[in-house]
C-alpha cells in the first residue's frame, strides 16, 4: 500500500499513509453496506437503513403524528420568525438561515402543511381534507415512513458524502460523461451526490458550478434536470410504501436502465438541446480539469478520495452534518409533502383533473398490456405535483406489476414541483416552468416503454 500511496499522490506531490487510506476505505465501506447491500427481513428483502427505520417506526407507533405536527409547527414558526423578526441568531447561522429564511411561497406551503396536519390529527374542519384517502393517507401511511427513513439516512449520509467515495467514483466516470451525455466529467459528482443524498444536493452543486463558470447554460440545464436523480432514500420509501420491497433489486435495476436511456436522449432533443453553450452572465467559462498524464484514472481517483477523507477526520463534524441532514429533511421536506400532497390528493380524489390529464396514457397502457390501465393512467401525470403522489394514488391497485411500473415511472420522471421543480425555478439556472413541463412529459414518454418491458419480463 505504501507504493500505491506514492503513486496516487505523485501528481500533486502528496504521500499518503496507510492511516490516510483507511480514513477513505472504512467509512466508505460502512456507507455502502448500510445503503446498498440487501438483507433479508421477514418475507422481503430490504437494506439496513430501511430495516432500522421500520424498527423505529414500530417502536414510536401512534406517537409519530404528534411528532410530525411539532416538526411542522417548528418549520412554519421558525420561518415566520426568520422572515418577520430577522433575529441575528438565525440570519448569521448559515444552516439556520438556509433552513428557515425561505421565500413567501415556501412559507405559505409550510403553513398549509401545518394546518392540514393539525386538521388530520385532530379530525376537524372539512372531512375531504383529513379523510383516510387524503390528509389521513399522508399522515398515517406515508409520513411515518418518511420520518424514520429520513432519520437514519440523514445520520449516515456523511459516510458516503464526506470520506472520498464520490470523488473516487467521479474520477472513474470522467471519461464517460462528455461522449455519452454531452456534459463535463465533473457532472458525475452532481449525479452521485443526488443519488446518495438528495436531488436538491445535485441542483445546489450544479447551481454553484454554473455560477462559477464550470458549466455552460445548456450543460447546467442538462445536469440539473437529468442528473439530479432521486436519492436511494426516496426510492426505498416508494418501493416499501407500495409493498414491493421484495422486488428492490429488480426495481433499482429498472430505474438505472430507464434513467440511463433518458440521460442519453434528453440532452440531444429540445428543450435542453436548444439552450446556448454560453457561460453564466459576467462569468468566464473555465476549462475542465483533466487527469494528469503521469497518473492512471484509479490513481487520480484515490488521490482525490484520500485528500477528501483527510479533511473529515473529526467525529464531531460527522455527527454535526448527520443531524443537520435530518433536520433539513424533516423541516424542509415534510411540510411540503403534507401541503402539496394533500392538495393534490384532494384534487385527485374529489375532482377529475388528473383523470382527464392522464386519459391519453390509458390507451397507451392498455396497448402495452398493463393491468388496471385506467386506474394507473392518472399516476403517469400526478407525479409532476409531487413524486410520492403516484405511489399514494396507486397503492390500492391490486396488480403487483402495475404498482411496480408506477414506482419506477414516478422515480425516473425526476421533475416534481414540490421540491426539485420549485428549487430549479427559484435558482439562477436557465430553466423555465414550460421547460419543466416538457421535460417531465418527455422523460415519462421515454422511460415508460422500457419500464413496462422489464415489468413484463419480471412478472
Amino acid at each position: 500500500m505504501g507504493d500505491l500511496a506514492k503513486q496516487s499522490g505523485k501528481g500533486k506531490g502528496n504521500k499518503f499513509t496507510k492511516e490516510d487510506y483507511l480514513k477513505f476505505i472504512i467509512p466508505s465501506i460502512i456507507g455502502l453496506l448500510l445503503f446498498l447491500v440487501p438483507i433479508s427481513y421477514g418475507d422481503s428483502i430490504t437494506i439496513p437503513v430501511a430495516f432500522l427505520a421500520k424498527q423505529l417506526n414500530a417502536l414510536l407507533g401512534t406517537a409519530i403524528p404528534t411528532i410530525t405536527v411539532l416538526i411542522l409547527a417548528f418549520s412554519f414558526l421558525g420561518s415566520l420568525i426568520a422572515i418577520v423578526l430577522k433575529p441575528e441568531i438565525i440570519l448569521k447561522n448559515e444552516f439556520l438561515n438556509k433552513l428557515l429564511n425561505v421565500s413567501i411561497f415556501w412559507l405559505v406551503a409550510r403553513l398549509l402543511g401545518l394546518i392540514f396536519a393539525v386538521m388530520t390529527v385532530y379530525s376537524f374542519g372539512p372531512e375531504w381534507i383529513w379523510s383516510e384517502y387524503t390528509g389521513g393517507l399522508l399522515m398515517y401511511d406515508l409520513i411515518p415512513i418518511l420520518l424514520t427513513t429520513f432519520l437514519f439516512a440523514g445520520i449516515f449520509l456523511p459516510l458516503l458524502l464526506n470520506f472520498g467515495l464520490l470523488e473516487f467514483i467521479g474520477a472513474l466516470l470522467i471519461k464517460v460523461m462528455r461522449p455519452v451525455f454531452t456534459i463535463p466529467g465533473r457532472s458525475s459528482l452532481d449525479c452521485l451526490a443526488s443519488w446518495v443524498g438528495d436531488g436538491t444536493i445535485g441542483v445546489l452543486l450544479t447551481t454553484k458550478q454554473y455560477e462559477a463558470g464550470y458549466y455552460t447554460k445548456r450543460e447546467a440545464a442538462v445536469v440539473a434536470t437529468t442528473f439530479s436523480v432521486v436519492s436511494i432514500t426516496f426510492t426505498i420509501v416508494i418501493i416499501e410504501y407500495l409493498n414491493l420491497g421484495h422486488y428492490f433489486g429488480e426495481y433499482y435495476f429498472t430505474i438505472i436502465l430507464a434513467g440511463f436511456v433518458a440521460a442519453i436522449i434528453m440532452p440531444r432533443i429540445p428543450p435542453l438541446s436548444r439552450k446556448p453553450d454560453t457561460s453564466f452572465e459576467g462569468t468566464e467559462l473555465k476549462v475542465e480539469n483533466i487527469i494528469p498524464k503521469d497518473l492512471t484514472t484509479v490513481q487520480w481517483g484515490l488521490n482525490l478520495a484520500v485528500t477528501k477523507a483527510k479533511t473529515n477526520s473529526k467525529a464531531s463534524r460527522f455527527f454535526k452534518e448527520g443531524y443537520q441532514n435530518v433536520i433539513d429533511m424533516w423541516v424542509g421536506v415534510l411540510p411540503i409533502v403534507m401541503a402539496i400532497g394533500t392538495v393534490a390528493l384532494v384534487i385527485a380524489e374529489h375532482t377529475s383533473v388528473f383523470a382527464i390529464l392522464g386519459k391519453p396514457f390509458e390507451p397507451i397502457l392498455m396497448l402495452m398490456q398493463v393491468p388496471e390501465a385506467q386506474a394507473a393512467a392518472q399516476t403517469m401525470v400526478v407525479g409532476f405535483a409531487d413524486m410520492f403522489l403516484p405511489a399514494v394514488i396507486g397503492s390500492d391497485i391490486e396488480s403487483e406489476m402495475t404498482r411496480f411500473i408506477i414506482a419506477c415511472v414516478s422515480v425516473t420522471q425526476l421533475v416534481y414541483m414540490s421540491e426539485i421543480g420549485g428549487l430549479l425555478l427559484g435558482s439562477k439556472l436557465p430553466v423555465k416552468f414550460l421547460d419543466l413541463v416538457f421535460i417531465f412529459l418527455l422523460r415519462t414518454i421515454i422511460t415508460l416503454p422500457i419500464i413496462v418491458a422489464v415489468a413484463h419480463i419480471i412478472f
